[in-house]
């Protein structure tokens, strides 16, 4: 098998693992000790949460064994399903994936990275090593990206914005298309060239994650710049789609060709087009805008109104689809993020594999973090985007809310 087709394969590692909340660690013993109290406990957390276990336990399963986890010596369960004779492990939330570490110990250290904290800075405040610090963030990007974000068909996203983040991989320079919905990101991955048929196949990474999960999903529409290479990709892989283009862009191209008092009047302008009510004000406002440009301005500026007036037939579509963005901010806004963060690397470094983990790590991150206390105090309901998007969160400790969102590696079984 080549290195091309074991980078497409889904990660499997993960998905015969079930995650578990418990109050305490010793809650936690109680429940291996006695297997009345586990059972129970099981019962309970399938009740409110089926989606963290597989389809099938509903028609029982017996405890199949134990073993000792030495990296932490600790003793794990593993249950086996009647309908299925599958076997999976009961993992406690207080613990990361294979025993590398607890999450007290680990929580605060991986919640700089969304900062963009150097790993040789992490590995000189917290000790151990860089390398242990840059793996324990790489394998937060193993999940399915969708199944991990998304828990219910009714809340996932039919309305997205796409957009490619230029960044640099061993030197060279790559690109990463990335898909917002929902204020959380989607999908994420890693292309050499900004071909459509690159993108494609990247874009196509979301799509495939979300069928995984929800096999009957359709996007519904798509906001994206004048890229005619992404705006190609999202035609093949949703024929049916709604393909809206970003006003926000096209205004921005104006700001890059005045300033002073025409910048203002250009842009009141313009975005008045922006608010037009209906799809005939806004084709009215646009074409009174372009007479406008043509008597008014000269040079690049009016060259560049010009153009913008002829694109009425790439925003139309909107008014269309009312629930479509209309502007590619949500994604933007990530974008920058990210950049930060790849910026304190500095960048990428070895195969584009784990590059492609590690900017799945840094979306995991950003749809998990805890909004800061500011946001907090005015909104004390809201708790971080996961939360947003379904509506609850499963641990108040963001890294256990995204550990249990990621059982069975976010896949439903």
């Amino acid at each position: 098998m080549s290195n091309t087709e074991g980078e497409k394969r889904p990660p499997s590692r993960g998905t015969k693992h079930i995650c578990v909340p418990f109050m305490s660690e010793a809650h936690y013993q109680d429940c291996v000790d006695d297997v009345t109290k586990y059972r129970q406990h099981l019962r309970t957390l399938y009740e409110q949460h089926p989606e963290l276990f597989p389809q099938a336990l509903k028609k029982g399963y017996t405890f199949h064994d134990r073993y000792q986890v030495r990296k932490q010596r600790y003793i794990v369960r593993r249950i086996k399903l009647k309908a299925t004779r599958e076997v999976f492990t009961l993992r406690p939330s207080f613990l990361l994936p294979y025993g590398i570490g607890r999450t007290a110990e680990v929580e605060s250290v991986l919640f700089l990275r969304h900062w963009g904290v150097p790993f040789d800075a992490l590995a000189y405040v917290f000790g151990r090593n860089a390398m242990f610090w840059y793996r324990a963030w790489l394998s937060l990007g193993r999940p399915n990206l969708v199944g991990t974000t998304v828990k219910q068909a009714t809340t996932m996203p039919q309305d997205l914005v796409a957009d490619e983040k230029i960044t640099w991989l061993a030197g060279a320079e790559v690109v990463v298309p990335t898909t917002v919905g929902g204020n959380c990101v989607l999908g994420i991955s890693v292309a050499e060239h900004a071909t459509s048929a690159e993108l494609q196949i990247a874009y196509g990474e979301f799509k495939t994650e979300a069928l995984t999960v929800f096999p009957t999903y359709q996007a519904r529409s798509v906001c994206t710049d004048g890229f005619q290479a992404t705006r190609e990709a999202w035609r093949q892989l949703f024929p049916h789609l709604t393909l809206v283009l970003c006003f926000l862009h096209s205004s921005l191209k104006l700001t890059e060709r005045c300033r002073g008092p025409l910048r203002t009047q250009v842009l009141d302008r313009a975005w008045f087009v922006y608010h037009a009510v209906t799809k005939v004000q806004f084709a009215q406002r646009l074409r009174r805008l372009g007479e406008w440009g043509r008597e008014t301005l000269d040079g690049a500026l009016a060259q560049t109104l010009r153009k913008m007036t002829r694109l009425r037939t790439a925003f139309t579509p909107a008014y269309e689809c009312p629930q479509a963005a209309r502007t590619t901010n949500a994604v933007d806004r990530v974008h920058n993020q990210l950049d930060r963060t790849l910026y304190a690397m500095p960048y990428c470094h070895g195969h584009q594999q784990s590059a492609r983990l590690a900017v799945r790590a840094w979306a995991l991150q950003w749809n998990f973090h805890p909004y800061g206390p500011r946001l907090r105090h005015y909104q004390p309901s809201r708790s971080s985007p996961f939360a947003d998007l379904n509506g609850f969160h499963y641990h108040s400790n963001w890294l256990q809310n995204l550990l249990l969102a990621s059982s069975m590696g976010g896949l439903r079984l």
